[in-house]
């Protein structure tokens, strides 16, 4: 499950990826608007584990929004 919005000048790619357990990894891509599109991408990986995918891909949105709001 992939969720894709904009938020603050970033495009915010939210995921969940499913391990072996049956647990979920968030997971998030962000990119920033810009003429250079080099420097303005984000990964993170397995930020938290949750049972339900979609509580994954929530988890990721919220923390994309908390990380564009204190770095800009």
């Amino acid at each position: 499950m992939t969720s894709l919005n904009h938020y603050r000048g970033y495009t915010v790619h939210a995921s969940a990826h499913r391990l072996r357990d049956k647990t979920f990894s968030a997971n998030l891509m962000l990119e920033r608007s810009s003429e250079h599109p080099t420097d303005a991408q984000y990964r993170f990986y397995s930020l938290d584990y949750f049972a339900k995918e979609s509580e994954a891909v929530e988890f990721s949105r919220r923390w994309a929004r908390e990380w564009i709001d204190t770095r800009g």
